[in-house]
C-alpha cells in the first residue's frame, strides 16, 4: 500500500512539476526583436536610448538587430558617426549594426522650411539639421567627448534595405522604434509593401495630439522633419503606438536625476558622456550643473520603457491619427488625433499615450545608464 501511495505521489510530483514547467513558458514574454530607426546622436535621447537597448540586450531582454539612421536632429552623416562610436563605447560595434538611410526628406527642403517660418509657424526655433550646414566630408563632422570610433564601421547596406530585409526574415517578430523623421521606414514600405503585415509593431516618439507643438506652434520636430513620410506611415496597418508631446512634456529630467546618473558612486564611459553633455545643457553654458533649476524633458526612451512594459503607460487613448503634409504652410507637420474615423480619409486607429509612471519609469532609466558596460553581448 505504501509502495502504491508512493508511487502515486510520484507521478503526481512529476506531472505537477510539468504543468508548472509548461505554464512558465506560457507565461514567459518571448524577447523582443526591435530596429531602432533613429537620427542618432550622442547622449541626448537618442544615444540615451541606444545606450539603454544594448544593456537590456546584455541582460537578455530584447535582441537588438540594428540602428537604422536618417536625418533629423542633424545631418545623416554625423548621426551616422554618434551611433558608431555610441556603439563601440559600449562594446556592441560588432553585434550591433548601423545602416546609413535617407539624408534628405521627402518633399520639406530648406526652402519650404523658410516658407513655414515666414508664414508664421513660430515655435522654439529648433529646426535640427537645418541649423547647420550639411557635412561634405569627414573632416566637418564633430566628435563625441571620447572622440570617434576607431573600430566600428558602418554597414555596406543601406538602412532602407535593411529594415526590409530584416522584417522579411523575422515576420511578425520585429518591432520598431521611430524615434527620429520616418523617411527610412517610408521608403522601405513604399518600395517593398509586402513587409507591412510583416511589421509586428511601430512605437513612435512624435506628434503632438491635444498640446502645441514644439519645433512650430503647431507641429512636433520628428513629424515635422518629414510630414509626407510621417503621414504615409501611420496610415499603414500596423499595430501602432504613438507616445506625443501630450506625455513627453509632463515627464522632466531634474537636476535630483541627472546626479544619479552624471555623479554616480560607480562612473562608467557612459555616465562621463552624459555628464560632458547634459551638465552644461544644450548650449554649452546653461544646464544641470550650472543652474540647480535647470530641467530636460525626456522623449525617445519612453518608447523602450513601453516595449519592455506597456504598463509604464499610465493613461493611453484610441485615436485615428493623421499628419497634415503641406511643405511651406504655417501648419505643415500638425498631427491630428480623431475620435471618430473621419470620411473619406484611410486612418488606422493607434494607441496614443498621455500619461507615463515617471517615478518607476526614472529607475529603469538611471538603472540602465549606470549599469558597467557590458563584457559580452549575446
Amino acid at each position: 500500500m505504501r509502495k502504491r501511495f508512493a508511487g502515486f505521489l510520484l507521478v503526481i510530483m512529476v506531472v505537477g512539476g510539468l504543468v508548472a514547467s509548461g505554464c512558465a513558458d506560457l507565461g514567459r514574454r518571448p524577447v523582443p526583436k526591435v530596429i531602432i530607426d533613429s537620427d542618432y546622436n550622442t547622449m541626448s535621447d537618442d544615444g540615451q536610448l541606444g545606450a539603454m537597448a544594448v544593456q537590456l540586450q546584455a541582460e537578455g531582454k530584447l535582441q537588438l538587430m540594428g540602428i537604422t539612421v536618417v536625418s533629423g536632429n542633424q545631418w545623416l552623416m554625423q548621426g551616422v558617426s554618434d551611433a558608431l562610436m555610441s556603439m563601440e563605447r559600449l562594446g556592441a560595434g560588432e553585434r550591433v549594426g548601423v545602416y546609413a538611410g535617407a539624408n534628405h526628406p521627402i518633399d520639406h527642403d530648406f526652402a519650404r522650411v523658410q516658407a513655414e517660418m515666414k508664414a508664421g509657424a513660430g515655435g522654439d526655433g529648433y529646426l535640427g539639421a537645418y541649423m547647420g550646414p550639411e557635412p561634405k566630408s569627414v573632416a566637418d563632422l564633430k566628435p563625441s567627448p571620447d572622440g570617434f570610433a576607431r573600430h566600428t564601421r558602418i554597414r555596406e547596406q543601406n538602412a532602407v534595405d535593411f529594415i526590409v530585409d530584416t522584417v522579411k526574415a523575422n515576420p511578425g517578430q520585429v518591432t520598431i522604434l521611430a524615434i527620429g523623421p520616418l523617411t527610412n521606414i517610408a521608403l522601405a514600405t513604399k518600395r517593398r509593401p509586402e513587409i507591412v503585415p510583416l511589421i509586428k509593431q511601430i512605437i513612435y516618439m512624435g506628434g503632438a495630439i491635444d498640446v502645441p507643438g514644439n519645433t512650430t506652434k503647431v507641429a512636433e520636430f520628428n513629424w515635422w522633419f518629414d510630414p509626407d513620410a510621417a503621414r504615409a506611415v501611420l496610415r499603414l496597418p500596423i499595430p501602432q503606438v504613438v507616445i506625443p508631446l501630450d506625455v513627453t512634456d509632463t515627464v522632466n529630467l531634474t537636476k535630483s536625476v541627472y546626479d544619479r546618473i552624471a555623479h554616480s558612486a560607480h562612473p562608467t564611459a557612459v555616465t562621463e558622456v552624459f555628464r560632458q553633455l547634459n551638465g552644461r545643457g544644450f548650449d554649452g553654458k546653461r544646464g544641470f550643473d550650472t543652474d540647480p533649476s535647470y530641467t530636460q524633458n525626456i522623449w525617445d526612451t519612453l518608447t523602450l520603457a513601453y516595449l519592455v512594459d506597456p504598463g509604464y503607460a499610465t493613461e493611453t487613448v484610441q485615436r485615428y491619427v493623421d499628419v497634415v503634409a503641406k511643405p511651406g504652410a504655417a501648419d505643415n507637420g500638425r498631427s491630428i488625433g480623431y475620435v471618430e474615423q473621419p470620411a473619406g480619409a484611410a486612418l488606422q486607429k493607434v494607441t496614443v499615450v498621455k500619461k507615463f509612471d515617471n517615478a518607476r519609469f526614472f529607475d529603469f532609466y538611471v538603472d540602465l545608464l549606470t549599469r558597467p558596460v557590458p563584457v559580452k553581448l549575446p
